[in-house]
């Protein structure tokens, strides 16, 4: 929680400052209002949170902004439970997942951080390095997979789409619990490039019957409503089963899970909030509203 509070301390203390004075006034609503404007909300997920609070607040008979901030946690947890969900292998052998987003969001990384997760447990995991045209993106694939001594599928310029059915055919016949494919960086305006991942999703499926059994797209939280827009388009074109959100902690736009949560629910397995291997962490309804706003 620690660790959590103070990677979302320059979201949380622009909205936390609302709560600072002496009565429950349409002035508060209103400075709560920007707040969460500010802190890349959205407007249909601030004005729920705001109707949803102004109910608990005339419910409960809260007389003091301190009371009134609590219910708000409670407002904000209850909108964002949707987005609660595990990551679960061991149903299919192995699980395949696709993980996709734009160059710089650290898509690399968390696949890293996330093999060394499923390594400590034991998982037996494969990384394929799809990204074949961007050598920088193979060599840290490359590392990472040292580093947690798991195997990888590469090889220099080729089809991404080859390299991800060669590592997917690799996975099943050497017993590998999870296959990873990092796949190209892309904007969702990119339509041909979009094409290239939809054409990778195809082949996983003609690899091994019913996989990937999960897409997942990582999105940097710095950029707040740019991350929906992401998400809408990914999920339109990939069907996303769930979200990594990165560096919550440099930015003041960690309200952006309140607008995900109100306009496109997809789940979010975990979220990014340090450098640290640990920063890497479950996401939990609760706990965030509760850092966020306490």
């Amino acid at each position: 929680m620690d660790k959590l509070r103070q990677g979302l301390r320059k979201t949380g203390s622009s909205i936390a400052q609302v709560f600072t004075g002496t009565q429950i006034s349409d002035e508060l609503y209103e400075e709560l209002e920007a707040a969460l404007l500010m802190a890349d909300a959205g407007v249909k997920a601030t004005e729920f949170l705001l109707q949803d609070l102004k109910r608990r607040v005339k419910e409960s008979k809260a007389t003091d902004p301190a009371a009134v901030r609590l219910l708000l946690v409670e407002a904000l947890t209850e909108l964002l439970k949707p987005l609660e969900r595990q990551l679960v292998i061991g149903e299919h052998s192995p699980t395949v997942m696709m993980v996709v987003g734009v160059n710089g969001a650290g898509k690399t990384t968390s696949i890293g951080k996330l093999t060394r997760h499923l390594a400590d447990a034991e998982a037996n995991v494969l990384l394929a390095a799809a990204d074949t045209f961007r050598a920088a993106a193979r060599e840290q694939l490359s590392v990472w997979a040292d580093r947690n001594r798991v195997q990888i599928v590469s090889q220099e310029g080729g089809d991404p789409s080859a390299v991800t059915f060669d590592a997917v055919v690799a996975g099943r016949s050497r017993g590998a619990d999870v296959v990873i494919a990092d796949t190209a960086g892309r904007l969702p305006t990119q339509l041909h490039l979009m094409e290239e991942l939809k054409k990778i999703r195809r082949v996983i499926g003609k690899a091994q019957e019913g996989a990937p059994h999960e897409v997942l797209l990582v999105v940097d939280g710095n950029t707040g409503q740019n991350a929906l827009t992401q998400v809408k388009a990914f999920d339109e074109a990939l069907g996303l089963t769930a979200l990594i959100v990165t560096k919550l902690d440099g930015t003041a736009k960690g309200g952006v899970l309140a607008a995900i949560a109100r306009e496109r629910p997809v789940p979010v397995y975990f979220i990014g909030v340090g450098e640290k291997l640990e920063d890497l962490q479950t996401f939990n309804a609760r706990e965030f509203a509760q850092a966020l706003l306490e």
